[in-house]
């Protein structure tokens, strides 16, 4: 197990180590065995308390140290405090530092991938274990694949993107720089579009439309475990810059996402519907095909959207 004392995760994560609310000396060398939640952790473990409406958690905690906002205050007076002016980003860091967060695959091609002979992968890139690289596919440098990734044909990732297992990327499929996609997502499938055949006797079968276009995601964004995104019919769909998914999102044939914006668990945005810049669709939304979302809406949990909603705008 590692240990780490308290004014090495201070030191590490930039942050100030205080406690009664003055720097900490001679507990600065306490050992701290990993980071825990505020209702589970031990004296010897570190949480985090980032609201004030959490004080029923922190009255309660049995934790060693918190990582904490700058300025906000703690009623306790014998927990030692790591606190930053990013407390996300602290505690991030001391995941990281008692390596919490998952592992990246180590830079090269590991021996079961299969990749094609025109495939262009940089040396820093990390192909994992049964990971598939198709004809004309681009890894760019520091990208990282977990295992069973497939990267179609003509498909790209870039610089220092990663794909966790069982992501698939459909032929031509273009995925920018720093992105994140969790275990399960697919990129570039089909839109769903099938025409009625009517005879005689009424309907005779379905029509399958053809889905010729594909799929771009510009640089920074995060896709969630097992979203479905559709390929275009003629162009691409586009997740903008920026822009995170939660996990089982599925965005329809053509959507245009902007940038930042937020789509939240179980969000269905049907076809060529347009979401503009930083709007955030709540759990469970359902939208309807060819609307537009206007920059910075809000729509709340489990609606149904069938008309434009005007930037700005909150709507449930």
């Amino acid at each position: 197990m590692t240990y780490r004392t308290l004014q090495e995760l201070a030191d590490l994560c930039g942050a100030s180590l205080e406690l009664c609310g003055a720097p900490l000396k001679g507990d600065a060398h306490t050992r701290i065995r990993g980071p825990a939640a505020l209702a589970e952790a031990a004296q010897d473990e570190i949480s985090f308390y980032g609201h004030a409406r959490y004080q029923r958690e922190l009255a309660a905690t049995h934790a060693g140290a918190l990582v904490v906002p700058r300025g906000l205050a703690v009623a306790r007076k014998d927990i030692a405090l790591l606190r930053s002016d990013d407390a996300n980003r602290t505690f991030e860091c001391v995941l990281a530092a008692f390596e919490r967060l998952p592992r990246r695959p180590t830079p090269g091609v590991h021996a079961s991938a299969i990749v094609s002979p025109s495939a262009s992968i940089a040396p820093s890139a990390a192909i994992g274990a049964h990971c598939v690289i198709g004809d004309d596919a681009r890894i760019d440098a520091g990208a990282a694949l977990h295992a069973h990734v497939v990267v179609s044909h003509g498909a790209s990732v870039g610089a220092a993107s990663e794909l966790f297992d069982h992501v698939v990327l459909y032929d031509g499929v273009q995925v920018g720089a720093r992105c994140t996609i969790h275990a399960g997502a697919v990129l570039g499938s089909d839109g769903f579009g099938f025409d009625p055949v009517l005879g005689a006797q009424g309907l005779e079968r379905w029509s399958k439309v053809a889905h010729g276009g594909s799929v771009i995601v510009e640089d920074e964004v995060e896709i969630g475990a097992n979203c479905a995104i559709d390929r275009g019919r003629f162009g691409a769909t586009r997740i903008g810059r920026g822009s995170k998914l939660d996990n089982l999102v599925h965005v329809g044939h053509n959507v245009q996402i902007g940038e930042h914006v937020l789509l939240i668990a179980q969000v269905g945005v049907a076809g060529s519907t347009t979401i503009g810049r930083g709007a955030v669709l709540a759990g469970q939304t359902g939208v309807a095909p060819q609307l537009e979302i206007g920059a910075g809406a809000r729509i709340g949990g489990g609606s149904a959207v069938f008309e434009n909603v005007p930037a700005g705008e909150d709507w449930m």
